[in-house]
């Protein structure tokens, strides 16, 4: 079962959810809202095709209120 991102519409709580594909979309933990769109998540690597380089990770140091995956860089 894949993993998905969403943000609630009511809150705007971001959280992630593992779906099935027969499975109804999932409500909000945060407030119970039923209201949610699935974001596009951020693929993650751990090294280059091209050897033994480490590709850096996400800085993880702004805090970015838009969830998982954002970035107050961009």
């Amino acid at each position: 079962m894949p993993i998905y991102e969403y943000v609630c519409r009511k809150c705007s709580h971001p959280f992630e959810e593992l779906v099935s594909s027969e499975s109804a979309a999932p409500s909000c933990p945060a407030c119970r809202s039923a209201e949610v769109t699935k974001v596009l998540s951020v693929v993650s690597v751990g090294k280059s095709a091209g050897g033994d380089r480490a590709i850096p990770e996400a800085c993880r140091s702004c805090g970015d209120p838009r969830g998982p995956g954002a970035c107050g860089m961009n």
